[in-house]
This record gives C-alpha cells, sequence and structure tokens, in this order.
C-alpha cells in the first residue's frame, strides 16, 4: 500500500470515528428526548431515530435499543395523537427490520395489543402501517405464539379485503407466518380468507415468492368443508389453482396440487369433473416428472382419482402410465396397447420438457409488470 492510499485510509477510519461519535451522542440525545420530552418533542424524536436508522448500519438499531428507545416508542402507540402514532409505528419498523432481537424485544415491550388495536383503525394508513408492524414482527419465531393468540388473524383477512395493493400483500404474509406457528390449535385463517386470496393469485406471477404464501393459505384452507366450498364458490378458483400448477414454482405447484387433491379426496364425485372442466391433467401430467417429490407423489394420487377407471380395478403400474394406457388401449386397441403406451409417455414427458424451457425462456423475456409485488 502507497503513501497515497494509507493517507486516504486514515483518514477515512477518521471521518468514521468522528461519525461513530456523534451518532452515538445523537442516539443518547434522542433516547432522552422520547423517555423526557413532551409530545411534540417524542413525537419529533420519533421521526429523527427513523431517519438515523435508515441511513446507518445494521448495528444502530441495536445500538438505539440499548439506549432504551423501545418502551417509550410502544407507549406512543396508545397515544390520542395521531401523529404520534405514526411516528412510532415508522420508527418501531425501522429499528425491527432485520435485527430478530429489535422485533422480540417489541413484542415484549407490549406492542401486540395495542397495533391488534391499529388494525381495527378507519385510518387506511395507520391499519396498514399496523399490518407491516404484525407481519414484522410475526417473522420473529418467539414472537408468532402471542400475536396467533391475540386476534389479529380475522383483522389481517379483513385487509385482504379492502386494503390497498401493499397493505394486501402485508396481510399475505404475516397471515403465512402465524400459519407456520406449532402453537396453534386451530387453523390462523377461515374460508372468508378463500375469495380475496384467489383474487391476489389471479393477479400475481404464478412462480413468485408471493404466490407460495398465497397458495399455501388455499391449501391450509382447503382442509376444511368450508374452504373448499369457499374455493369452488370463488370466481375462477378451481382454474386458478390449476394455473398455479401448470405455471407455478416448485413451492406454490406443490401447495396448489395439494389443494385440488385435498378437494378432491373430500368427495371424488363432487369435485372431479369440476377439475378436470378446468384442464388440470396436463399440468398435472408434466408435475409428475418435475414437481418436487412432495408434488410428483401428490399429482399421482390426484391423476388417480381423476381417472374412470373405478378403484378396485385399477392398474398395478404407476399412475402415469394406467392413464397413458387407457389412452393407448382406445385408440390402438389392447394388443398394442402396451407398446403404444410407453410410445406416447415418452413423448409427453419431451413435449412436457420443451414446453417447460418455452415458457422460462418467455418468463425471462418478459418485461410485464405484475400487479402483485413478487416479494
Amino acid at each position: 500500500m502507497g503513501h497515497e492510499e494509507n493517507k486516504n485510509k486514515a483518514a477515512t477510519d477518521q471521518e468514521e470515528e468522528a461519525w461513530n461519535q456523534r451518532k452515538q451522542a445523537l442516539i443518547e440525545e434522542l433516547s432522552d428526548k422520547l423517555i423526557n420530552g413532551d409530545l411534540e418533542t417524542k413525537i419529533e424524536a420519533a421521526r429523527d431515530i427513523r431517519k438515523v436508522v435508515k441511513k446507518s448500519s445494521l448495528k444502530t438499531r441495536s445500538e438505539f435499543a440499548a439506549a432504551g428507545v423501545v418502551q417509550p416508542l410502544v407507549l406512543m402507540l396508545v397515544s390520542p395523537n395521531l401523529d404520534a402514532i405514526e411516528s412510532s409505528l415508522l420508527a418501531l419498523l425501522n429499528l425491527a427490520v432485520r435485527n430478530e432481537r429489535n422485533k422480540v424485544k417489541i413484542a415484549t415491550a407490549g406492542a401486540i395489543p395495542p397495533l391488534v388495536e391499529l388494525l381495527k383503525f378507519q385510518n387506511g394508513t395507520l391499519r396498514e402501517l399496523a399490518a407491516a408492524a404484525i407481519l414484522t414482527l410475526s417473522a420473529a419465531a418467539p414472537n408468532k405464539p402471542a400475536i396467533a393468540a391475540s386476534g389479529a388473524a380475522p383483522l389481517l383477512v379483513q385487509i385482504l379485503h379492502s386494503g390497498s395493493v401493499q397493505g394486501r400483500v402485508d396481510a399475505v404474509t404475516a397471515l403465512h407466518y402465524l400459519s407456520t406457528c406449532k402453537e396453534n390449535s386451530s387453523p390462523i385463517v377461515d374460508a372468508t380468507a378463500v375469495p380475496p386470496l384467489i383474487n391476489l393469485l389471479k393477479d400475481c406471477k404464478k412462480y413468485s415468492k408471493f404466490a407460495e404464501k398465497a397458495t399455501a393459505l388455499l391449501e391450509i384452507l382447503s382442509s376444511s368443508e368450508e374452504g373448499r366450498i369457499a374455493i369452488t364458490n370463488s370466481d375462477g378458483g378451481i382454474l386458478t389453482l390449476v394455473e398455479t400448477v401448470e405455471d407455478g414454482s416448485l413451492v406454490s405447484t406443490q401447495h396448489a396440487v395439494g389443494a385440488l387433491l385435498s378437494l378432491c379426496q373430500s368427495c371424488r364425485d363432487k369435485y372431479r369433473q369440476l377439475i378436470l372442466k378446468e384442464g388440470a391433467i396436463p399440468g398435472l401430467l408434466r408435475l409428475t416428472v418435475e414437481g418436487t417429490f412432495e408434488a410428483q407423489e401428490r399429482a399421482r394420487t390426484l391423476l388417480d382419482l381423476l381417472r374412470d377407471t373405478p378403484q378396485e380395478k385399477r392398474l398395478s403400474s404407476s399412475v402415469l402410465e394406467k392413464i397413458v394406457y387407457d389412452i393407448a388401449a382406445r385408440v390402438d386397441g389392447a394388443d398394442k396397447a402396451a407398446e403404444t403406451a410407453k410410445r406416447l409417455l415418452q413423448d409427453m414427458v419431451q413435449r412436457s420438457m420443451e414446453l417447460s424451457m418455452t415458457r422460462i425462456q418467455q418468463r425471462a423475456a418478459s418485461s410485464a409488470p405484475s400487479k402483485i409485488p413478487s416479494a
């Protein structure tokens, strides 16, 4: 390293040290204002905390929490002053992002009950900021049981029906996090969530992370009779799941075929024709070749249920081969069915692979934005 480089590095180190000293003094000053100031001073301090956190390193979030700002910010959530609520919400959100310890600290400080109350507000901005806060806090595993038991879920479902696009995305993500809480004794969502979830799934890219969360919730809902009825009654409900089987990511296809399988297993006579009518067979056949192991098993089981042949007369070969054998027998007769079936199966797999490559290329070339964020 040359003399000039050494000089530059020393100057950079000095600047960084000076900023760290100013930052530490600022943290102490803002913490004092937040703890001891009047309401206007607290609001100003909360806004400044958000600004400092946004432009600083991740370490700054922990430094603010260590300075004691979390508790007074949580207390501001129950203020009658809307500016106080909004400024504290934004500060808490910024302190919690990418900091698991702060998420737990905020929940432990008592933030969950006031956040749930804010989900009931008519004020759309505050309601959706509260939803974003619930989402952020529910990403931390220790917080999930308390949030799941808080009554937040039905209020998040209401946002699914009437919130902004970002509000609905946040609500789906929060509900998905809460659905993974093992302490839940009952499902986190009920059938009222189905119509908005179907509508959101229609509008998003089927291979997006958002689609994975939406289909995971729909699969959970398909395990109840009310959920299955709601999926069937939703405009394009079954079709949207079939389209996700065709175009989804490995995760979303697994959940979508799981939901369709739940429908068909619950009452084959009722759901078989509904699923067939939406053209499910090609996507299911492709999934038996390309899906995750779980998705392949589900697709094979569902294909079996969709066949004409009664259960007791099924052939002993694989489900896919049985379907193709039936077709071949009708086309070429029983004598040549085995040979024709083998040729058809090979051709089907080849076409499936070519179709998948075409879809991947089309996705890569497509620049049309989705209405729903992909995250």
